[in-house]
């Protein structure tokens, strides 16, 4: 939260804010009595230094009238929303762990008054609790709870459905206290960024009953009566509803910037760990395009805590080098990469003494400088390239961009440059091709046309995860064959990412191999032979070759071998040698 509050958005959202909490607090004491003194003779006065706004048809000062306001429009807002959050959340998540017979009842009693539109719901009630100020703010407050109640119905069935929700109900655990303890802290984030929202609408509700008499009453006012009564006399005195206009806009505007900083803000997304010893004894390697030390990446379990998937990876990658990792699925070679080029979210904590790009610092929020580095000197090729480009965009859109954005190209140049990559990586007919939406391409050429796309810069470092899953082995050797041809030609680094380490061992210079988010074995790829750890030779044994028997099942890889016995390196000799098949477990 600190680091988005340090923000242009947040640092307005924050003095915005206290202005407000200013003006509901002490608004009535420093402006109380210009709003209520009468100046006949100054009545409907235009705008000026001495009256910002004007005088209303009394002589009484529109801007001080507008300040005092504040305090009454604010706290029924703040009382309206705080009864549709309140019972809304309680519907809610009674709906989600009541029965399956009453939790339909329920739902459906949601559903019903879901139909009816929200401010006709507030029309109705305001009539039957009468046109004033308290029976505006129940009117508003009951008619926005089917909408939280809806919205925490949603998020609280999806948690009562998790496991750890089971076990407390077999461990005997109330529906009271299984909602209260391990439902309600799950929904939380969503749930206070929905609220910011609503306070906006509520407000702007809240203007709208009073500026049809439903709402304050005389002799009392808010921001809707204020504007009401300046709307009368608009063509004399515009400020007369402008300003009043103007603290309810901006008011509403300043709610939903709060939702937004509220839902960008979460746990820092990279943390650095710093040690005396370590700045002491470690070295950088200032040639290296990639430097990671102790690299750990943790994401949050189902009941909050957290849960680490990536357990201290030491990396290098040196200029033009083609690294390969490959391992199981899971063991964490795609987060690897994803951390290394800055792309995890917020949901992901990452933990490192040191995680370098070409000198920039990952762990630091980048500059303006850096982003623009980034964006030129780093290639990100995804498994799958059609949920990974804009079906909206055009191919030729989505390459350009790069160039403009980040290199200043004109358009005419990107799209020149456009055609170039995409003939490097063979792509016929690229002037046609480039018009083209990312549908119209074949699987091989979106994938190449992926390659081009982070060719459009000047390319330092590649990475390709799992670039040839699901492709034929025609196509595979033509995806290779671009990525090959994109490292002649602009000598940058490759990190290819594959189940498959006899591709990789064809391909790449080195190989890295990870198992259960660790780094167990590196070695170069004429050293393959020579292999040490169980899970490596493991994998080699289960690459067929021309003498393979086909009459034996292929050896699979025993997750009970361990890295450290006899008995686990003489399972994976045995593999080696074709005549041992193991379990595979989870």
């Amino acid at each position: 939260m600190k680091r988005v509050l340090k923000t242009p958005q947040g640092i307005a959202v924050l003095l915005g804010l206290v202005v407000i909490v200013l003006a509901t607090l002490f608004g009535p004491t420093v402006f109380g009595d210009s709003a209520t003194a009468r100046d006949i003779a100054n009545r409907q006065a235009p705008a000026s230094l001495a009256h910002l706004f004007g005088t209303d048809p009394l002589g009484r000062d529109l801007l001080a009238r507008t300040v005092v306001a504040t305090r009454l429009s604010v706290l029924l807002t703040l009382g309206a929303v705080g009864i549709s959050v309140g019972l809304g959340v309680v519907l809610g998540v009674i709906a989600a762990v009541l029965p399956r017979f009453l939790r339909r009842l329920v739902t459906a009693f949601i559903d019903i008054l879901l139909s009816f539109p929200w401010l006709l719901l507030a029309l109705f009630f305001s009539v039957i609790w009468g046109a004033t100020a308290t029976g505006a703010m129940l009117a508003i407050g009951f008619a926005g709870i089917p909408v939280f109640a809806r919205l925490v119905s949603t998020l609280a069935s999806s948690v009562a459905n998790t496991d750890y929700v089971h076990a407390a109900r077999l461990l005997g655990s109330s529906p009271l206290r299984t909602a209260v303890r391990h439902v309600l802290p799950n929904i939380l984030p969503p749930l206070v960024v929905n609220t910011a929202a609503h306070a906006s609408v509520t407000l702007l509700s809240f203007a709208a009953l009073s500026f049809l008499g439903l709402g304050v009453q005389a002799p009392e006012y808010d921001w809707g009566r204020l504007l009401n009564e300046g709307s009368k006399q608009i063509y004399v005195e515009p400020m007369a509803a402008i300003g009043p206009g103007i603290a309810i806009v901006l008011t509403g505007v300043l709610f939903s910037l709060l939702g937004e900083l509220l839902s960008e803000s979460g746990p820092r997304t990279v943390r650095a760990v710093r040690s005396a010893a370590v700045h002491t004894t470690n070295t950088i390697d200032d040639d290296a395009i990639v430097d990671v030390k102790q690299l750990r990446v943790s994401f949050r379990g189902d009941d909050g805590s957290l849960i680490e998937r990536v357990h201290g990876v030491d990396l290098t990658i040196g200029p033009g080098e083609v690294v390969g990792i490959v391992g199981e699925s899971g063991s964490g070679k795609s987060v690897t990469a994803m951390a290394v080029a800055g792309l995890l979210g917020p949901e992901a904590l990452v933990e490192s003494e040191r995680l370098q790009f070409r000198g920039i610092d990952m762990r630091a929020r980048p500059s303006a400088a850096d982003r623009r580095k980034l964006g030129l000197e780093q290639a990100m090729i995804f498994q799958d390239p059609l949920s990974s480009m804009n079906p909206a965009l055009t191919i030729g859109r989505q390459l350009t961009e790069a160039s403009e954005v980040h290199a200043g190209s004109s358009r005419g140049a990107a799209t020149k440059r456009a055609l170039e990559a995409l003939a490097l990586v063979r792509i016929p007919q690229p002037s046609k091709r480039i018009k083209q939406l990312p549908h119209e391409f074949s699987g091989g050429m979106r994938q190449r046309a992926m390659i081009a796309m982070g060719l459009m810069g000047s390319p330092r470092l590649i990475i390709a995860d799992e670039p040839t899953t699901a492709l034929d082995v025609t196509v595979q050797r033509q995806v290779l064959r671009a990525l090959a041809d994109a490292k002649e030609r602009t000598g940058a680094a490759i990190l290819l990412i594959s189940h498959d380490i006899a591709l990789v061992s064809g391909f790449c210079d080195r190989v890295v191999v990870m198992r259960d988010g660790e780094i167990v074995e590196q070695l170069a790829v004429h050293d393959l032979d020579k292999a040490e750890h169980p899970y490596t030779r493991g994998l080699i044994a289960c690459v067929p070759d021309m003498t393979t028997d086909r009459s034996r099942a292929l050896p699979v890889i025993g997750v009970a071998a361990s890295e450290e016995s006899a008995a686990g390196d003489s399972a994976a000799d045995e593999a080696a040698a074709g005549g041992a098949k193991t379990e595979v477990t989870a």
